[in-house]
């Protein structure tokens, strides 16, 4: 165990976390317009949101499975994993709005090679 801790706590959490190609988050100087900074933290912000759908997901999964056939408790996870499904709607819809954005006005948005 305190093999993992002696190791975990050697990460540099701000070289690890990459707003701009090649460095992290600790090292960046800035961006030229909102424009650049939005596109950084996009790619993020999916990221983070999978997450937090996959761990609803999951946990409303495990209120079901728990629930010994309780109306209340089962109504609670399956409210959860509904909220979930309409979670992942909303973001996939808006990842193909931004991907229709670029290809109507050409603006690379999501930028590759992080």
């Amino acid at each position: 165990m305190s093999f993992l801790l002696t190791h975990l706590a050697q990460v540099d959490i701000g070289e690890e976390l990459k707003l701009k190609p090649g460095s992290g988050i600790s090292s960046t100087e800035g961006y030229g317009s909102l424009g650049e900074f939005i596109s950084a933290i996009l790619p993020n912000v999916y990221m983070i949101a999978g997450l937090i759908l996959l761990v609803l997901t999951i946990a409303g999964g495990f209120v079901i499975i728990s629930s010994s056939g309780d109306p209340d408790k089962t109504g609670k996870g399956s409210k959860a994993i509904t909220s979930a499904i309409a979670g992942f709607a909303i973001i996939f819809v808006s990842y193909w709005i931004i991907k229709l954005i670029e290809f109507l006005t050409g603006v690379q948005i999501f930028k590759t090679g992080v």
